[in-house]
């Protein structure tokens, strides 16, 4: 399923409640920790608060200045991260497949494009610098 609330605040009432104090306290705690790694960072939170993965990298993605987890608003802002030469391969395979299967919606999830059929994830790509990974959905009977 796709992260449906990407703003790290969304973390904070949770931290809150399960550690005990106030947001205030946990940021002036990162302010300790400023200029660490982020593995350090961390890795302070679990050792001496207990805290999870998942609330240690909502704080320290936050103190770092990330204050969303979701890196494309929409399709056209990932294709405009993209090499001109992926985006245009991108481009037309969805075109393709979209030809073939025009209900299938495109959407951004997980930071990657991917073509749904209702709430299935169907179809999705991921590109770096020199590679290209295509993610056809798998049925398993």
């Amino acid at each position: 399923m796709a992260i449906t609330n990407t703003d790290r605040t969304s973390y904070f009432p949770l931290i809150e409640k399960r550690y005990g104090e106030k947001m205030s306290y946990w940021h002036g705690v990162m302010k300790k920790l400023e200029g660490k790694k982020y593995p350090e960072q961390v890795a302070h939170l679990k050792e001496n608060y207990g805290f999870s993965q998942a609330h240690a990298n909502a704080l320290v993605m936050y103190s770092r200045g990330s204050k969303s987890a979701a890196r494309f608003s929409s399709v056209s802002d990932y294709y405009k991260s993209l090499d001109p030469k992926q985006a245009k391969l991108v481009k037309a395979i969805f075109a393709a497949i979209k030809k073939k299967h025009p209900k299938l919606t495109l959407v951004i999830a997980w930071n990657q494009p991917m073509l749904k059929s209702g709430e299935r994830y169907v179809f999705g790509v991921s590109t770096s610098k020199i590679i290209f990974q295509s993610h056809p959905g798998v049925r398993r009977y």
